[in-house]
């Protein structure tokens, strides 16, 4: 199997089964609303920290199938992190994204599936919106 097809699978699975979909009943969190006017794409991301630890994290929106398995992807790969780490690992997997240089002991899980969006532009910021909204997030709050 080739490795395009196998990123796309994953892609689709996070679409049609996302992981932390839902928005937070409780109501201490950070709420991050972002939109991509380019292809329609609205997200909310939620964060919970506790003690600087990522004891929750959850995202609802619509889009597409790219921006919406991201999303999914980022709130497994983020959730019990420390801010510092998650940090590190949103900044790395938005260069990847982006094409810039970045280190890759920091991409973990399904994040590699990502990889080759780079090379459709219009589709980066699909890829990034609910991760920079988690930056921002994490960076403010």
């Amino acid at each position: 199997m080739k490795i395009e097809n196998l990123y796309r699978q994953i892609i689709m699975e996070h679409y049609k089964n996302p992981l932390n979909k839902g928005l937070l009943s409780d109501a201490d969190y950070l709420l991050i609303k972002m939109h991509n006017p380019s292809c329609g794409d609205d997200v909310t991301v939620q964060l919970k920290v506790e003690d600087n630890i990522i004891k929750d994290i959850r995202h609802d929106g619509v889009g597409c199938s790219i921006c919406c398995s991201s999303a999914s992807v980022m709130s497994e790969v983020l959730k019990g992190l420390s801010k510092e780490e998650a940090i590190k690992i949103a900044e790395n997997f938005i260069d990847m994204v982006m094409n810039k240089e970045f280190n890759p002991n920091y991409l973990k899980g399904d994040m590699q599936a990502y990889s080759g969006v780079r090379t459709f532009p219009a589709r980066v910021r699909c890829a990034t919106l609910a991760w920079v909204a988690a930056l921002k997030g994490l960076k403010e709050g």
